[in-house]
């Protein structure tokens, strides 16, 4: 039950990072309600997988997640340049956790 919630906090994670970025340093109400949501929900589901997991594998995998989508959600929306070498990074990003779930 602990990778199931680890990958759902990291989904959680992109979304809280996406409506920071978009509440204007928390200045709209909409957006960081959204992020003060999402960033707890995430927290809390962080701390529950590293009842399970080691910490650093947890944790290494709640960011590759969350940073990989959040960047992809750029790429899709136009706020990020696409680049090869930004696919190719972001691939490294993946490939390493999912490294960290087939070693633990």
């Amino acid at each position: 039950m602990y990778w199931p919630v680890l990958i759902l906090s990291g989904l959680l994670e992109a979304v809280w990072a996406t409506a920071l970025g978009r509440s204007e340093g928390l200045s709209r109400l909409g957006p960081s309600v959204v992020f003060l949501v999402a960033a707890a929900l995430s927290m809390v589901g962080l701390g529950y997988a590293m009842r399970g997991l080691p910490t650093g594998t947890a944790y290494a995998v709640w960011t590759g997640i969350g940073a990989s989508l959040t960047v992809l959600y750029g790429m899709a929306t136009g706020a990020e340049t696409v680049s090869v070498a930004k696919a190719v990074c972001l691939v490294a990003i993946v490939a390493g956790v999912v490294g960290l779930k087939v070693l633990h």
